[in-house]
C-alpha cells in the first residue's frame, strides 16, 4: 500500500516525477522544490486517491493507512535524528491539505502536531526555551481543536484575549512562559468542556484524527462553495502533506512569511510580500495581526515603523530572492512562496502560481514573454478575451466635497459603490436583492468566501497584502482594501466608525482598491481607455488571429 499512496520528499527517496493529479498541487510543488535541492523540511504526501477512499469510507482512514504513515515517519526521523512522540527529541509535524487545483485557505491544516503534556516538557528542555515550547503547544491545541474536534476558534481567542489583558500584553508574542502555561491549561479545560473528553495525548491518535479531518475538509461548505465559484470538479479530492515542523516562533532570529516573486496587484517585477518575526504561518495569513513588509521600498511606501525583512535579515532576504528567481524560471510563472526562518536558517514550505488580479496577470504575461520565459503565443493563451474586455480597471474620481472615511492597503484594484454589510449572509442577501454591497469586516476567513463572492468589494480593518481577504479578492478580481486601521468595525452591532463618525449597515461607501481609499456615499467611478499593456496584448491577439 505504501508504494501506491505514499510519496516521500526531502529524503533520498524524493518523488522523481511529481504529478499534481496524484500528489495534489501543494505536494507536487514541494516535491519539485526538494528535487531542485532547495531547503525543504522532509516529509511525505499521501496521495489524492487515498483521500478519495477516506471520503468513500464515511471519513475513516482506509485499513493499513497508519502502518504506511509510520513507515513515512521513520524516513523523516532518520533524516532529522528526532522521533515522533519521543520524550527527549520529539519530532513535530504539520498536516496540510492539497488538491490538484489550488484552493488557498479553503481546506484544513494542523500545525505542531506531536505535542502533549510530556513532549512539551522535552521540547522545553531540549531547546532551553520553555516559553517557545508552551507557545507552540497552545498553538497546536487551538489548531487541532478547531480543525479536528470542530470547536469554535472564538472560544480560544476569548481565552487569549483575557490572558493578554491580565498580563498587560498587546500581542500573544508578549505573553510570558507562565502565562502561556496557564493558557494551555485553559485551552485543555475548554476542550474537555466542549467535548466531554480530555485533549488527546497519544500522538499517533492525534495524527490519525488529523489526517482524516484534512482529507474530509474537501467537503466542508466553504470548500464546496469555492469549487462552485471556480468551476472545479467536486470529485477531485485532496492529498495530505505530512512534513517536519520548522519554527518561525523559535526566537527573535526566526520569522515566517509569504513572498511573491512579483507584485500580484500590479505585475511589477519587484519582490513583494509580508513576514512576521517570532510567528508561525497562520499568524500571517489569518489577518489577526498586521504583518511587516518584506522589502524596504514597500515599508517606506506603507509608512511603517516596523523593520523590513530586507533590513532585519539581509542575508536571508537575498537567499530568498535567489530561490524565488529559480522557482519562477522552473515553473514559468510568478510564484507565491511560503517560507519560514528558524534561528537564521531559511526553509521553503510551499510554492504555487500566485493569485493575481487581471491587470497584474496581463503585465506578467507580457513580461514573461518579453524575458523569453514563455512564448508570445503562451502569453496570449494566459489572457482570455473576456478577461481583457473587463480589464478596464475602474477607479474613483472623487468629487471636491468627497468625505474620506479611511485609507488602507491597496490589496486588489478596481472601484465599487455599495451598501455597507458586515456579514457574508448580508452580502448574499444584498446581491439576491439586486443591490451592490461592500463587505466590511475586521478580517475575513475561509468561511466568508460566499460573502466575498456576493460582494462588489471587500474592506477589512486588519490584515495585510497576503491576508485571506487580499489573496481571495485578487483571485476573484474584486476591489479590496485591507489594514484600514482607522476603521473600527463592530459586526455584532452592525456599524463601523472612524474619525468620530459612525456608519450603519445599509449606508453607502465607495471603495477604490487601487488607491486604498474609502469614501462616504457614492462617488464617480471612471474607466480608462485601452493603452499600455492592454493595447500590446490586443495587438498580439490580432497577430495570432490573422495567422490562424
Amino acid at each position: 500500500m505504501a508504494a501506491e499512496f505514499l510519496f516521500p520528499f526531502g529524503t533520498p527517496k524524493t518523488t522523481a516525477t511529481p504529478d499534481p493529479q496524484v500528489l495534489g498541487q501543494k505536494g507536487a510543488n514541494i516535491s519539485a522544490m526538494s528535487a531542485l535541492g532547495l531547503p525543504v523540511p522532509p516529509g511525505f504526501v499521501l496521495g489524492i486517491e487515498l483521500g478519495k477512499r477516506c471520503i468513500e469510507a464515511q471519513g475513516s482512514l482506509p485499513d493499513g493507512t497508519m502502518e504506511m504513515v509510520v513507515d513515512g515517519l521513520k524516513a523523516i526521523e532518520s533524516s532529522l535524528g528526532r522521533r515522533f512522540g519521543d520524550n527527549n527529541s520529539p519530532l513535530l509535524v504539520s498536516v496540510r491539505s492539497g488538491a490538484a487545483a489550488s484552493m488557498p485557505g479553503m481546506m484544513d491544516t494542523v500545525l505542531n502536531l506531536g505535542l502533549n503534556d510530556e513532549t512539551v516538557l522535552a521540547l522545553a528542555q531540549e531547546t532551553d526555551d520553555a516559553r517557545f515550547a508552551w507557545d507552540t503547544y497552545r498553538r497546536f491545541i487551538r489548531s487541532f481543536a478547531d480543525v479536528v474536534m470542530g470547536i469554535d476558534g472564538d472560544l480560544f481567542e476569548d481565552i487569549l484575549e483575557e490572558a493578554r489583558e491580565q498580563n498587560g500584553c498587546e500581542a500573544d508574542s508578549d505573553l510570558s512562559e507562565t502565562a502561556l502555561q496557564s493558557t494551555v491549561v485553559s485551552f485543555k479545560d475548554c476542550v474537555a468542556s466542549e467535548t466531554g473528553q480530555p485533549f488527546p495525548q497519544d500522538v499517533h491518535v492525534q495524527l490519525e484524527l488529523a489526517l482524516a479531518a484534512v482529507f474530509n475538509s474537501w467537503n466542508t461548505p466553504r470548500a464546496v462553495r469555492y469549487r462552485d465559484m471556480n468551476h472545479i470538479d467536486h470529485d477531485g479530492g485532496t492529498a495530505a502533506v505530512v512534513q517536519a515542523m520548522v519554527f518561525g516562533n523559535r526566537d527573535l532570529r526566526s520569522c515566517t512569511g509569504v513572498y511573491f516573486t512579483r507584485n500580484p496587484s500590479t505585475g511589477e517585477n519587484k519582490p513583494y510580500g509580508e513576514y512576521m518575526v517570532n510567528a508561525q504561518g497562520e499568524d500571517v495569513v489569518s489577518g489577526v495581526r498586521t504583518p511587516c513588509e518584506l522589502t524596504e521600498e514597500t515599508r517606506i511606501r506603507a509608512m511603517s515603523d516596523s523593520p523590513s525583512m530586507e533590513k532585519l535579515f539581509p542575508d536571508t532576504f537575498e537567499q530568498l530572492l535567489a530561490i524565488g528567481t529559480q522557482l519562477e524560471n522552473h515553473f514559468a510563472d510568478m510564484q507565491e512562496i511560503e517560507f519560514t526562518v528558524e534561528s537564521g536558517r531559511l526553509f521553503m514550505l510551499q510554492t504555487r502560481s500566485g493569485k493575481r488580479n487581471p491587470v497584474a496577470g496581463l503585465k506578467l504575461a507580457i513580461a514573461f514573454a518579453s524575458e523569453g520565459i514563455i512564448s508570445r503565443q503562451e502569453a496570449v493563451s494566459r489572457c482570455r478575451m473576456e478577461t481583457l474586455a473587463s480589464m478596464m480597471v475602474t477607479k474613483v474620481q472623487p468629487s471636491e466635497d468627497a468625505v474620506l472615511v479611511a485609507k488602507g492597503l491597496p490589496a486588489s484594484p478596481g472601484a465599487a459603490s455599495g451598501q455597507i454589510v458586515f456579514t457574508s449572509e448580508a452580502a448574499v442577501q444584498a446581491r439576491d436583492a439586486g443591490s451592490p454591497a461592500i463587505l466590511v469586516r475586521t478580517e475575513t476567513d475561509p468561511k466568508d468566501v460566499h460573502g466575498m463572492d456576493a460582494a462588489s468589494a471587500i474592506l477589512t480593518s486588519r490584515g495585510g497584502m497576503t491576508s485571506h481577504a487580499a489573496v481571495v479578492a485578487r483571485g476573484m478580481g474584486k476591489p479590496c482594501i485591507t489594514a484600514a486601521m482607522a476603521l473600527k468595525v463592530d459586526a455584532t452591532a452592525g456599524h463601523c466608525s472612524a474619525m468620530g463618525k459612525t456608519w450603519q449597515a445599509g449606508e453607502v461607501f465607495t471603495l477604490d482598491g487601487g488607491a486604498g481609499t474609502v469614501y462616504e456615499g457614492r462617488q464617480p467611478v471612471v474607466s480608462p481607455e485601452p493603452d499600455g499593456d492592454l493595447a500590446v496584448m490586443l495587438e498580439w491577439r490580432n497577430e495570432f488571429s490573422a495567422g490562424a
